[in-house]
């Protein structure tokens, strides 16, 4: 890898896009469609791989939980790593995050998406 350039949220790949808009609608069903079936999502120090172990997550992460997501930035580290960093605030632990969610693309879906602050 080499260091990451920074970039607007717009030349994010299309399939990290429309991840990201479906995950902040909490559309778990259109969000998984982003996704290699043997790919792995790694939050909160958990990794849950495969098609029902990412849907899994998508439809319940952060569900017990009222919160905005802004895409405040983004970079290109090279042509199969890039970063979203989301802003959220709502009423769990804190009120307050930014979180950087790191993803690893197979041509043109996500392979690996580890989100952390």
């Amino acid at each position: 890898m080499t260091a990451p350039t920074t970039i607007q949220p717009t030349e994010l790949p299309a399939p990290i896009r429309g991840f990201l808009a479906a995950h902040a609608a909490r559309d778990a069903d259109t969000a998984i469609r982003a996704f290699t079936p043997d790919a792995a999502v790694t939050d909160e120090g958990r990794t849950f791989r495969g098609t029902e172990e990412v849907l899994g997550f998508l439809r319940h992460s952060g569900s017990q939980f009222s919160y905005t997501t802004t895409l405040t930035g983004a970079q290109r580290v090279d042509d199969e790593h890039w970063v979203a960093v989301n802003h959220l605030e709502g009423d769990f632990p804190g009120g307050v995050a930014d979180l950087a969610y790191r993803f690893t693309m197979a041509g043109d879906r996500i392979a690996e998406l580890v989100i952390a602050p």
